[in-house]
């Protein structure tokens, strides 16, 4: 590590000391801060995740300045540098120098929060319940990808001369759909197993994986610098490999790893198991010129089918809910919400692309629940209202574009109050939407049937 001249003049043993309380009292922080949020939501009965990603803000560099990654450019909080300084017995003026050269670590923890995040997304990717309503699942998930990508990036580009990058990005932010907050209020209203319930989740697990295999793209896209038609065939078709394989190993590779589980007797084998699948598979994503976040829910895909799901999941969920939450907090940490500030003049344009990109976020998925063709009755407003959350996707999305530098701040604020709003706003909607109505007549599927979706055809 390369230390500030006013660090240079530290011991060994001061700078130690330092990083350890500077670490501890971003751990507290984080875990605080997050938890108490949640803890709220969930008595409000919404996503815990919002409440993560709010206590990011709070703290972070539109609240307090307590948590401040580098990228953010703003000034520590003078009452924690005191702290520290006294603490620690260093100078006042080393504190944000050892604050800022010691944040790459947090970073690192929280992109393994990430990474287990999205291979806990694989392995609960119900693949089977593609096939009980399949046509129609596929039919909302490419409409809910293509229409809020397509008007979201254009009319950045058009109206608000957003440049082709960025615009992409914010566009393809919008296309997936959080399949946990959909299913969590279809399982508490009883319509999971209703017919809008399957198309819902089917289209849910089609929109993520079309969603990642754009993030993918652009990704490289980005870093590499490259528009030519060329390497984005090559980007493209090496991204929807990279995924259709894994399906196809979920009934070949997953066996073969549950035999090597049954012969394994030491203890946290198979969640050592499954971080070897999840590193390879980052791996081989990362070699071929992707994301290591498509090779992370491509790992999760591959062990989707294991007879070990529950367990592999159980053994993940500790590090999702400890890591994950540090990657929540962190992108809103780094929010700059003053750009979007309505009392400023000078922000009225960035609020103006927030509701922008809201507005297209909500009725993009909406009006996916009217693309596909069936002849049996169905809520299709139910369809595009569960299509609407984007949740921890959304998130992901908007976490990689900030760390890949792709986004202005107005337009990084932007999509986070799209994210937030569509999120906190689908679960209230369709609780108002199915409130009085009770899951059947004629929608539901039989308990036998959705057991086993591929009865269905």
């Amino acid at each position: 590590m390369l230390f500030s001249p006013v660090i240079s003049v530290l011991s060994t043993h001061d700078i130690e000391v330092a990083e350890t309380l500077i670490g501890v009292i971003r751990f507290l922080l984080i875990f605080v801060a997050a938890r108490t949020l949640a803890e709220i939501l969930v008595r409000l009965s919404l996503p815990t995740i919002v409440g993560e990603l709010l206590a990011g803000v709070l703290i972070g560099a539109s609240g307090l300045h307590l948590l401040i990654p580098p990228s953010a450019h703003a000034s520590l909080n003078n009452g924690l540098i005191n702290i520290i300084s006294s603490l620690a017995s260093i100078p006042k003026e080393a504190v944000p120098d050892l604050y800022f050269e010691t944040f790459p670590s947090l970073q690192a923890v929280a992109t393994l929060g990430l990474y287990a995040l999205l291979f806990l997304t694989g392995l609960e990717s119900e693949l089977e319940e593609l096939v009980a309503v399949g046509t129609q699942a596929f039919t909302v998930a490419m409409a809910g990808v293509i229409l809020p990508f397509a008007f979201g990036t254009l009319g950045l580009m058009f109206i608000f001369h957003v440049d082709l990058i960025p615009a992409i990005f914010a566009g393809a932010s919008m296309t997936a759909t959080s399949i946990g907050i959909t299913a969590s209020v279809f399982g508490e209203l009883g319509y999971l197993k209703t017919r809008e319930g399957q198309i819902v989740i089917g289209a849910a697990v089609l929109d993520d994986i079309l969603g990642i295999v754009i993030l993918a793209v652009v990704v490289a896209l980005a870093t590499g610098g490259s528009l030519e038609i060329a390497p984005i065939v090559k980007l493209v078709v090496a991204a929807t490999v990279f995924v259709i394989a894994p399906i196809g190993l979920s009934r070949t590779a997953a066996p073969a790893f549950d035999w090597l589980l049954d012969r394994l007797k030491a203890p946290g084998a198979v969640v050592v198991a499954s971080f070897v699948i999840l590193v390879l598979s980052c791996f081989v994503a990362t070699a071929i010129g992707l994301e290591a976040a498509l090779g992370a829910f491509a790992a999760g895909l591959i062990l989707s089918s294991s007879k070990n799901n529950h367990a592999i999941q159980q053994s993940v969920l500790p590090l999702v809910s400890l890591f994950a939450t540090i990657f929540f907090v962190l992108v809103g940490a780094g929010m700059d919400l003053s750009v979007i500030n309505p009392l400023d003049p000078a922000s009225r344009s960035a609020l103006i692309v927030a509701g922008f990109l809201l507005i297209v976020a909500i009725i993009g998925k909406i009006a996916a629940g009217w693309s596909f063709v069936i002849d049996k009755p169905t809520n299709r407003l139910v369809v595009g209202l569960g299509m609407m959350p984007r949740g921890e996707v959304g998130l992901i999305f908007l976490g990689l574009g900030t760390s890949a530098g792709l986004l202005t701040p107005s337009l990084e604020a932007a999509i986070l109050l799209m994210v937030i709003g569509t999120t906190f706003l689908a679960p209230v909607l369709l609780r108002i939407v199915l409130k009085d109505k009770k899951p059947g007549g004629g929608n539901a599927i039989p308990d036998d049937i959705a057991a086993d979706p591929v009865g269905l055809l």
